[in-house]
């Protein structure tokens, strides 16, 4: 059987119940995982160069996620992406063909992925099956907390 290369894009979501469960349903036996964390940054420091620290907060979140992936069976490893979600799609696609992308995100009203229609622009960029799912960290820390 060949092998299913799956795409994960995401980043303060990235360690999502529901982005979690979402790639745990996806995950076979013949599957292995990307997690693309863009690092994110604001435009002063973007302008600055100073993509240290975002680097970092993305890398943590990263290393939580494949941690959770792995423990649950899932061949995945990660990798700090490019701060525009859509030229991480790019860059990550030229090293790992994935069979199908999953990008997540915050809910509509607190997305700025969302509101710059990255996944629409994903989806007419990109030749393969994507899958958006959404985490609401909000409710998750509201029922586990």
């Amino acid at each position: 059987m060949a092998e299913r290369r799956i795409l994960v894009v995401a980043n303060e979501t990235v360690a999502g119940r529901e982005l979690l469960d979402e790639l745990h349903r996806r995950a076979g036996e013949n599957s292995e995982m990307l997690v693309v964390a863009p690092a994110l940054n604001t435009r002063l420091r973007y302008i600055l160069a100073d993509v240290d620290r975002a680097r970092e907060q993305a890398e943590e979140r990263l290393r939580r996620s494949i941690e959770a992936l792995q423990s649950a069976g899932i061949r995945a490893r990660g990798a700090v992406g490019d701060s525009n979600p859509v030229q991480a799609i790019e860059d990550a696609l030229f090293e790992f063909p994935a069979d199908e992308i999953v990008i997540s995100t915050h809910p509509p009203e607190r997305s700025n992925w969302l509101e710059k229609k990255t996944v629409e622009r994903a989806r007419e960029k990109f030749g393969v099956p994507i899958t958006h799912v959404v985490v609401d960290l909000d409710r998750e820390a509201a029922t586990t907390g």
